[in-house]
């Protein structure tokens, strides 16, 4: 995919790799950071409004849990780890899986969303609040460290995977899913792209900055997947304010035709991911530290 170059970024680099930065036009009057080598996108709010919401979170419960279901069966695939630590543990949802299977659960969050964490999860896990910068003060040698829609969030990426590497043993394994800048979304939506609509998203990897910055992190074994069930309703909710723009301070899946055309809309979602992987919104990075 290509967009109109309108001159180099203030950035004195990619973020990822270093390479040139230039600013990029899309559909709807914002502009985005492309990185001309890699394909990393950094997003100023300023330059790209995108008709955000005002708060970080504008899912859907019950979607929400259904995406949950599905990313702990990938996470479980091989059996659950002993040890386990989440990356923005929000209300502590996922962390209530593991500790159900058995596993010790930790976790670190900034408390951005303001949700009631879960009292079980509260009681029996180690828990912490603020970021993952500081990974000195974390409970070290865990089997797993993941974050599902959190990389995009972070002041600092390298920072945050070289933190998360620093929490697991030996062997350990990270895995993160974030929104992938490189799909096919972003070109065909523009500023209506439904991962813009959050105002704290700062940056869209591409499948090879995701590998670029996993490796720099020390990481080794790197895979990064394109997930086909991950974010299903972003094509209705894309279309949805492409078709009304506007302001919707609390997100248009806030809206009941919208979420049950979202709804409506898997069958043929699922189908056009199949056929085209580009389309499928969300990366999984899967790493080991060596």
């Amino acid at each position: 995919m290509s967009y109109p170059t309108v001159g180099e970024s203030e950035h004195v680099g990619c973020e990822v790799c270093g390479s040139v930065v230039r600013g990029q036009a899309i559909r709807g009057s914002c502009i985005v950071d492309r990185c001309e080598r890699c394909g990393h996108i950094v997003r100023d709010l300023d330059r790209c409004p995108a008709d955000h919401r005002d708060l970080a979170y504008g899912g859907e419960p019950t979607l929400d849990r259904i995406r949950l279901d599905l990313t702990y069966r990938e996470l479980v695939r091989d059996g659950v780890p002993p040890r386990v630590f989440e990356v923005g543990y929000g209300a502590g949802s996922m962390l209530r899986r593991f500790l159900d299977a058995g596993a010790e659960v930790a976790g670190v969050d900034p408390d951005q969303l303001g949700v009631r964490v879960d009292e079980v999860v509260r009681a029996r896990g180690d828990l912490r609040t603020g970021g993952i910068e500081d990974a000195s003060r974390l409970p070290g040698d865990q089997d797993l460290v993941y974050g599902i829609h959190v990389l995009e969030h972070v002041v600092d990426p390298h920072v945050a995977l070289r933190s998360s590497w620093e929490l697991l043993r030996p062997g350990g394994r990270a895995s993160f899913i974030t929104p992938a800048g490189d799909s096919s979304g972003l070109d065909r939506y523009g500023a209506a792209w439904w991962m813009l609509e959050d105002p704290t998203h700062i940056r869209f990897f591409s499948a090879e900055s995701l590998s670029r910055a996993a490796a720099a992190a020390g990481f080794v074994d790197i895979e990064v997947r394109r997930l086909l069930l991950d974010s299903l309703s972003v094509d209705a909710a894309s279309l949805a304010r492409a078709v009304r723009p506007g302001a919707r301070p609390r997100g248009v899946l806030g809206s009941k035709p919208v979420l049950a055309a979202a709804v409506a809309s898997v069958p043929f979602v699922v189908a056009q991911r199949l056929v085209a992987q580009r389309s499928r919104p969300t990366l999984q990075l899967i790493a080991r530290r060596p």
